[in-house]
């Protein structure tokens, strides 16, 4: 059964970086799968952090944060940098095939994750 596994989060300093990883199992095609990184914290909605194309094989830049697949690894990266206290959350990817002239950013997301922990705490 198709399904992701996040992992990478965990406790950092205020101004470390973290590289989070998503790895996609059961999926046939990964390089036709628009990955989308998203965060929630308690009482608030969730939002899309970054996300990647099909088939991008370059890394995308959002502020502090880059995105990258692996296609051979069936894997999605999220390097964070300068992390700051607001970044805590739950971060969930998950995974969608665009429809024709629809994109990562406005997708519906079919797959999601259990989610990865990140806490930024001096």
């Amino acid at each position: 059964q198709a399904h992701l596994v996040e992992s990478g989060g965990g406790l950092v300093q205020p101004g470390r970086s973290l590289r989070l990883s998503c790895v996609a199992h059961g999926f046939t095609g990964f390089d036709y799968w628009a990955i989308g990184w998203f965060r929630q914290t308690p009482g608030k909605e969730r939002e899309m952090v970054s996300c990647i194309n099909p088939r991008d094989d370059g890394t995308a830049m959002k502020g502090r944060f880059a995105i990258s697949r692996d296609d051979a690894k069936n894997t999605v990266y999220l390097q964070m940098n300068d992390l700051k206290p607001e970044d805590t959350a739950v971060y969930y990817c998950a995974s969608s095939i665009p429809k024709e002239g629809y994109f990562c950013y406005d997708t519906q997301y079919a797959y999601w994750g259990q989610g990865t922990q990140v806490t930024v705490s001096s």
